[in-house]
């Protein structure tokens, strides 16, 4: 129940009501039994299931998504930082790592990654009583040209656009300038490391800023 309610929890961040079948696809499992699953958060009261539109968590159901998502996150920095794996394999492989854990080798992981509070990708990690810290940033794509800040976090977890965001150098911590951005979706140049970069308005909308001027 708490590995749907994180998915839940990372779906809604970008829409209000989430698609059993969106949710379906990311946790790999069948409508069926997601169906099934959504029936029963209901019935605990941790969501709220719109007919024809979606789910989104109440306040208890986000309160039991955290220790989900502060695990998966934390391994994430622990197959990057630890074991040496690139960003663009790490949320997969998180999948797959953290079903083996328990409360003491997930407090040994925090121990040895230093007690991250970002993911590889930027995401916020839960403090181990549950509160998720707040991030004041926006998508590149919505500031204005001239603005300056931060890259928070690259919202993706497409293996393909993650090897390419990477290889550009584009990773959380980065100082961005936003030069210009054509309009209609067109692509926007930027300037980071004294060197001008254009980028695809689908790539932008993946990054996240927090704007200094």
């Amino acid at each position: 129940m708490q590995r749907y309610a994180a998915e839940i929890y990372r779906l809604q961040q970008d829409h209000d009501e989430v698609k059993l079948s969106d949710l379906a696809e990311h946790v790999d499992a069948s409508a069926q039994a997601v169906s099934r699953m959504a029936r029963r958060l209901k019935k605990g009261g941790f969501l709220i299931h719109e007919p024809y539109r979606g789910v989104h968590l109440t306040q208890i159901g986000e309160k039991i998504a955290m220790p989900a998502l502060r695990r998966h996150r934390l391994v994430e920095v622990f197959l990057v930082r630890v074991m040496g794996y690139d960003w663009a394999e790490a949320h997969d492989l998180s999948d797959v790592f953290e079903m083996g854990l328990n409360q003491k080798l997930e407090d040994r992981i925090d121990e040895m990654t230093g007690h991250p509070s970002r993911c590889p990708h930027g995401e916020p990690i839960p403090s181990k009583d549950g509160v998720m810290p707040e991030v004041n940033d926006l998508p590149l794509t919505e500031i204005v040209p001239g603005g300056k800040g931060v890259l928070s976090r690259v919202r993706t977890h497409d293996h393909d656009k993650l090897k390419y965001i990477g290889e550009l150098g584009l990773v959380p911590g980065k100082e961005i300038n936003l030069l210009n951005k054509a309009p209609f979706r067109g692509p926007l140049r930027i300037r980071m490391d004294g060197h001008e970069q254009v980028l695809g308005y689908e790539i932008a909308t993946t990054l996240w800023i927090e704007l200094t001027f």
